[in-house]
């Protein structure tokens, strides 16, 4: 396994990719089944991630994120959604404390009401903000473990969030929050890596 501090130093956002390289899917497994650890609010893990492959969905893909030619080159590019009604999992989610007994009825009523109660009551706004941050934490962590299985990312916000819902048939009540491309970077062009603020800049204890 590699260098925990290695991987996050050594994970960039690549700008060009190497064409026609294929990622079996038993490594995109093993990226998702240590992304299905991410943290989320109240344990609802509001992500679900779209894995485009086939050449003409990525054709569609590519038109909506407005031709940026690293979508062609990427050996996958992988769609990462929010769901705005996560919240109305939490019975489900929490039936195996139930039935283990970790939970009693009375606590397993309670998670489920009280959770429910606080997404309805902050109403939609709350819950579109809710799908992005979560899913954004998600996508994060799916980025770290791409970088561990030797695989390289870029996180890309510039697209047609109704195309992209039109050509992948993403329902309703799920909200694009981002793409990453994924592949082998070519780095015959890499540019030097951007500025980091120091942690002074950055960093303020107790008050701003």
């Amino acid at each position: 396994m590699n260098d925990f501090i290695s991987i996050v130093k050594e994970r960039r956002s690549a700008n060009k990719f190497i064409p026609n390289i294929e990622i079996p899917n038993e490594d995109l497994n093993d990226i998702f089944n240590t992304v299905k650890f991410a943290p989320s609010a109240f344990n609802l893990q509001h992500s679900h991630y779209i894995v485009v492959k086939d050449p003409a969905v990525k054709d569609a893909v590519y038109n909506a994120a407005y031709k940026q030619y690293k979508v062609q080159s990427a050996s996958a590019v992988i769609v990462v959604l929010g769901s705005l009604d996560a919240y109305q999992d939490v019975a489900k989610i929490n039936e195996g404390f139930l039935q283990l007994g970790v939970f009693s009825k009375q606590e397993y009523d309670m998670t489920v009401e009280s959770v429910t109660q606080f997404y309805q009551e902050r109403g939609e706004g709350f819950m579109r903000d809710e799908a992005i941050r979560n899913a954004s934490l998600s996508a994060q962590l799916f980025m770290l473990a791409a970088k561990d299985k030797g695989w390289d990312t870029c996180p890309m916000i510039g697209f047609d969030a109704g195309m992209l819902t039109q050509a992948l048939n993403i329902p309703a009540n799920y909200v694009p929050v981002l793409l990453v491309a994924l592949g082998k970077e070519d780095t015959e062009k890499r540019r030097p890596r951007g500025y980091r603020k120091p942690v002074g800049e950055f960093v303020s204890f107790d008050k701003f």
